[in-house]
């Protein structure tokens, strides 16, 4: 590659701002870094070549960074080609080169690139690359955007519109416009209470995927209150509309794994991801089969990073884990308003039948989708008590499940 290359965009620095998630004036880098920074993504791009190519390692070497691009169908292919032997061992393979930092020994890129028959590119830098904390971040960002993402867990929501497809075009966009709102006043709502939050979004068609850029256990539980608020939000818009203005939902919320990658903006790749695998799929094949305004959790068994232990500890918890802690941070949405009237006290659920000791279970559904497969899941209500206003009752109850 020639040693001069054309700058392909006129927001360079404005991206490298929104993947620091501020100012990088004000971040700890100096300005022969940014211009190092500048030159990176630079050459990311030319080797991105349109998503023809896709980023799998670094490396920082004398007078610049090793950068490992391999053709974007080379992953699969070599699972695909290989699974005679060992299915699951080539897909654990392919996860495990697009997990994690992308940040490796020279060693590991020479021996990948021997494994894709690829080249090794160099990238030369005008400075002397001098990694500090902020500096890392930003370049796995960079290179990381240019490439694809394999996450273990991750929660997601599922918001679907019931018979959006029946009603009409003017109609269907009013009511996917509502939902957009119901998901933008919960978002203020979370952050009047200093709660924090990064949320993505994804449109199907007739709902959203929304999932917390964060995977913390305190990422995913804030998630699972965030539904909560949008729920109640179109309950409220629903109670006070005509027509087919607002939604009828169906909800789903699911915690597992998926691939994460940049869709091209304008022939650069975004700064914001999208998400397929296990936990769309799932979510999908489950909200298809549930109630109208029926909320169902899916059985999961996700590990996250320990919020008690040492950097690297994680901890396993399955469904009725996850809403036990879920439910203890309830009362941090205390206060917030809801149509001019406070909360002041949320319960979050699954149900159940009533024992003998006047105790309830949790009850597990399994659900069938239209290719036979079965999935378990929860049938979870929520209840939302305000200053004067009645209750909210979020789901439906447990009797009224079809199963």
């Amino acid at each position: 590659m020639a040693n001069k290359i054309e700058a392909h965009s006129e927001q360079e620095e404005d991206r490298l701002s929104g993947l620091n998630g501020g100012d990088l004036s004000a971040a700890d880098i100096d300005s022969k870094q940014l211009v190092n920074l500048k030159t990176i993504e630079q050459y990311l791009y030319q080797y991105w070549g349109l998503g023809k190519n896709l980023a799998l390692g670094w490396c920082p070497v004398d007078q610049g960074i090793l950068m490992l691009m391999i053709p974007h169908y080379a992953i699969a292919s070599y699972a695909v080609e290989n699974s005679q032997y060992h299915d699951k061992a080539m897909e654990n393979i392919a996860q495990q080169l697009v997990t994690g930092a992308r940040q490796r020994s020279e060693e590991d890129i020479g021996e990948i690139a021997r494994l894709f028959e690829v080249g090794i590119d160099t990238i030369p830098l005008p400075y002397p690359l001098i990694l500090n904390e902020t500096l890392l971040v930003i370049i796995e960002e960079l290179v990381k955007r240019h490439g694809i993402t394999f996450v273990e867990s991750r929660a997601v929501a599922l918001f679907d519109i019931v018979g959006f497809s029946l009603y009409k075009p003017l109609e269907q966009v009013t009511q996917i416009n509502s939902l957009a709102y119901s998901l933008n006043a919960a978002h203020n709502k979370m952050l009047s209470k200093e709660i924090d939050v990064n949320f993505a979004r994804l449109t199907t068609g007739d709902g959203f995927y929304i999932w917390n850029r964060d995977t913390s256990l305190q990422a995913s539980t804030n998630l699972y209150h965030f539904m909560h608020l949008v729920l109640a939000d179109n309950a409220i818009a629903r109670n006070k509309s005509k027509g087919n203005s607002t939604p009828l939902l169906r909800t789903g919320f699911h915690v597992g794994s998926h691939y994460e990658f940049y869709p091209a903006e304008d022939l650069n790749p975004a700064v914001y991801s999208y998400i397929v695998g296990d936990v769309t799929v799932e979510l999908a094949r489950i909200v298809d089969q549930i109630q109208p305004g029926q909320v169902s959790v899916a059985e999961f068994k996700a590990r996250f990073p320990d919020p008690d232990g040492k950097p690297g500890d994680c901890i396993s918890l399955n469904t009725i884990d996850f809403i036990r802690r879920a439910q203890q941070d309830l009362t941090d949405l205390h206060g917030v308003e809801l149509s001019g009237e406070h909360i002041t006290s949320i319960q979050c659920y699954l149900t159940g039948h009533l024992q003998d000791d006047g105790q309830y279970d949790i009850r597990k559904f399994k659900v069938t989708d239209k290719h036979g497969l079965t999935r378990n899941t929860y049938n979870a209500k929520i209840n939302i008590y305000c200053d004067q206003a009645s209750p909210i009752y979020l789901g439906i109850q447990d009797r009224e499940v079809v199963h």
